[in-house]
C-alpha cells in the first residue's frame, strides 16, 4: 500500500491500491469484519449508463475513425465500462446547437413530423454504440421542451407550461418518435414525462405541477401509448432532483390509474443526496422502478474541483442510490470538448471523457 502524495476531498491517506490472492476467513477483529449474506437480496440493478446528446455526437464526430472505435470501446465495450443503458432527448436541449423539435410552427396535427435531424449524426453514433455494447442498449427518452407554440410562452427556453389544448397531441408527439426511432433498431424502452418539471431554465424547460403530470399520464400519454401499441414503453414521472421525488410520487400516485400507467420515478443529484427520499419510495411503492437519470459536474458550481473530488462526488452519490433503492444509473453527456460543451446557452460542465486537441482523454 503506497502513501498518498495528496490528500482526498475526504480526507483519506491511502490511495486505492490492488491486492491478489487475497485470503478471505473468519477474522477475530470485529472492528473491521465485512459480513456477506447471499440469501438477502434487494431491488434488481437494470445497469448503467449516459446520454447521447447532441454536444456528445458533435464531439464524436470530430475523432478520427480510430479513435472513435476506442471511444465506443470505452464505454460500451467487453474491456470498457460495458453500458447497457443510454439516454436521449426528444427535441432539443441544453447540450445542444440550439433550440429545435421535429414538427414546423404550428402543426398540431404532426403531419410534418420527421426525425431528419437526428438522422443526420445522432442516429448513426447510437447505431454504433449497439454494435459496440456485448449486452444491447436499452435507451430511455426525455423531452426538456415541447415545440414553442404549443407553450404558453410561445417558446422552447424560459420555462413556460404545456397548453392543454395541446396534450394530446404531445403524447402523440411521444409515439411517433419512440415509432421513428424503433424503425432504426434503437429500442426506446422508457421516457419520462418532462426533463426537470419544477425548474425554469434559461434553455429548453418546461414546467409541471404534480396535478398537471398527473393529468397528462392519466388521460392522455398512458392511454394514447397503449392505444398506439407501445404500451411496453415505461413511464416514469419526475426527472428532477431529489429531495422533492417523494412528495411529487406521492401526489401523482395518489391517483390509481395514474400510478397503474407510471413504471418508474426519474431523479437528479443537483441539490444534494436526500437518499431518504429514494428509500421512502422504494418501500412504499416496491413494484416501482427507480433510476438515476442525471448528474454531472457543473463548472459554474465546481469551478476549483480536482479530478479526484469529482470522482468521489460520482462514487459518493452512485453508493448512496443504490444503497437505497435505485435500479440503474445514468449519466449525463458522453462526450464533451475541452470547455465543457458544446451548450446553447454556455451551461458548461465536465464528462467521464473530454476531447484533448484531436483525440480524447478519460477522467
Amino acid at each position: 500500500m503506497k502513501e498518498m502524495k495528496i490528500i482526498t476531498t475526504n480526507g483519506a491517506t491511502k490511495e486505492f491500491w490492488k491486492e491478489e490472492n487475497v485470503v478471505i476467513e473468519p477474522v477475530t477483529d470485529c472492528m473491521h469484519v465485512v459480513n456477506v449474506y447471499p440469501e438477502v437480496t434487494g431491488q434488481t440493478i437494470e445497469g448503467f449508463g449516459g446520454a447521447f446528446t447532441e454536444a456528445s455526437v458533435v464531439n464524436y464526430n470530430k475523432l478520427s475513425k480510430e479513435d472513435k472505435k476506442r471511444f465506443l470501446e470505452a464505454y460500451f465495450g467487453d474491456e470498457g465500462l460495458r453500458y447497457n443503458l443510454g439516454r436521449t432527448h426528444i427535441n432539443s436541449c441544453d447540450f445542444a446547437l440550439g433550440n429545435y423539435c421535429y414538427v414546423e410552427e404550428g402543426d398540431s396535427l404532426l403531419s410534418t413530423f420527421s426525425i431528419d435531424h437526428d438522422e443526420k449524426m445522432m442516429i448513426p453514433m447510437i447505431k454504433e454504440a449497439i454494435k459496440t455494447s456485448i449486452n444491447g442498449i436499452s435507451f430511455l427518452a426525455s423531452p426538456w421542451s415541447p415545440p414553442a407554440f404549443m407553450k404558453d410562452n410561445g417558446e422552447m427556453n424560459n420555462g413556460g407550461s404545456l397548453k392543454k389544448e395541446y396534450y394530446e397531441a404531445w403524447a402523440k408527439y411521444f409515439a411517433k418518435y419512440i415509432k421513428a426511432y424503433e424503425k432504426h433498431g434503437i429500442p426506446i424502452d422508457r421516457v419520462t414525462v418532462q426533463n426537470e418539471p419544477m425548474a425554469t431554465q434559461t434553455w429548453d424547460s418546461c414546467i409541471y405541477t404534480a396535478e398537471e403530470e398527473q393529468d397528462f399520464v392519466k388521460n392522455y400519454f398512458g392511454p394514447i401509448l397503449r392505444k398506439e401499441g407501445l404500451g411496453h414503453v415505461k413511464i416514469f414521472v419526475w426527472d428532477h432532483n431529489k429531495e422533492e421525488a417523494y412528495n411529487r410520487v406521492r401526489e401523482i400516485f395518489s391517483d390509481e390509474t395514474a400510478r397503474d400507467f407510471t413504471s418508474g420515478v426519474a431523479v437528479h443529484w443537483y441539490t444534494g443526496d436526500h437518499f431518504e427520499a429514494l428509500e421512502i419510495i422504494r418501500q412504499l411503492y416496491p413494484e416501482k422502478e427507480i433510476l438515476f437519470t442525471e448528474g454531472c459536474v457543473e463548472y459554474y458550481r465546481y469551478a476549483d474541483a480536482g479530478e479526484i473530488q469529482k470522482a468521489e462526488m460520482y462514487a459518493h452519490d452512485m453508493i448512496g442510490n443504490l444503497k437505497y433503492g435505485a435500479n440503474g444509473i445514468i449519466d449525463w453527456n458522453l462526450l464533451l470538448d475541452e470547455e465543457g460543451g458544446p451548450n446553447h446557452v454556455g451551461n458548461f460542465c465536465a464528462a467521464p471523457i473530454m476531447l484533448a486537441g484531436d483525440s480524447f482523454e478519460k477522467n
